[in-house]
């Protein structure tokens, strides 16, 4: 082994041990896709915040593969004060998309109008979290 590679490859193993633990890639799979309505005079979805986590529990909201609990599998995390774009709900789960920088961003595609139903394909974040720590502040 050259001293560049192993440079190079114990730098690249610090950083991964430096790396905080939310840093790590989750899995994406959707088992029930957020589905955007057709709304020709309004936008696809509306807008929300994350509100009411515990700082002194766990402090984050679970985003889920699909509207339900455990049965659903753990897919991202989001905190107070994340903005996200509501799209749906089954129940009281709602299903959301949202940038992976946690705030609006029209790169989104769902603050426009549609013109059919259909499962989100566009480039941000999708899942479903529970309605309880969201609060509605658009559409």
């Amino acid at each position: 082994m050259t001293k560049n590679r192993f440079i190079t490859l114990t730098i690249a193993t610090a950083m991964a041990l430096l790396l905080p633990h939310t840093a790590i890639s989750r899995s994406t799979r959707i088992d029930v896709p957020v589905m955007i309505k057709a709304y020709p005079e309004g936008d696809a979805c509306g807008s929300g915040e994350i509100v009411g986590l515990n700082p002194k529990g766990d402090g984050f909201l679970s985003v889920r593969s699909g509207p339900g609990g455990s049965q659903y599998t753990e897919i991202d995390r989001l905190y107070n004060g994340d903005q996200v774009y509501i799209c749906g709900d089954k129940g009281p789960w709602q299903a959301i998309v949202y940038s992976p920088d946690r705030a609006l961003s029209a790169t989104c595609g769902v603050t426009k109008n549609w013109s059919t139903d259909q499962a989100y394909t566009g480039p941000c974040r999708q899942g479903w979290i529970h309605s309880r720590y969201l609060k509605a502040t658009a559409g």
